[in-house]
């Protein structure tokens, strides 16, 4: 879920005193766990991609100088969970890790 539905959201569990833990997910079968888990106890899920995570989803041949493979494995990963997230049947947000200074072109890159 995005914008307003995603606020909606955070705002309704804030409202409603708990919180909604987001995982760091380092690939497909991670995310499918967290979408699994979420769904068969009626929670939405958080998935969120790390800069170190990111490039594990993208694999490990790919170089990560530049942060090449943080940016494609974050990419990857969030269209992944936007494409399977639907077959859950569950509300579903993606965020990036929080992101220090030096990891910039990592953030600016996704």
């Amino acid at each position: 879920i995005t914008g307003d539905l995603a606020w909606n959201l955070l705002k309704y569990c804030k409202a409603k005193g708990f919180a909604l833990p987001a995982f760091n997910c380092t690939g497909s079968s991670t995310c499918n766990a967290v979408l699994e888990a979420a769904a068969k106890i009626g929670m939405p899920a958080y998935i969120q991609f790390s800069e170190g995570g990111s490039a594990f989803f993208a694999g490990k041949a790919v170089d990560n100088k530049n942060k090449e493979a943080s940016i494609l494995g974050a990419v990857a990963g969030a269209h992944y969970v936007r494409t399977v997230a639907p077959a859950y049947g569950i509300p579903v947000l993606v965020h990036s890790d929080h992101c220090a200074k030096k990891l910039l072109p990592w953030f600016d890159g996704m």
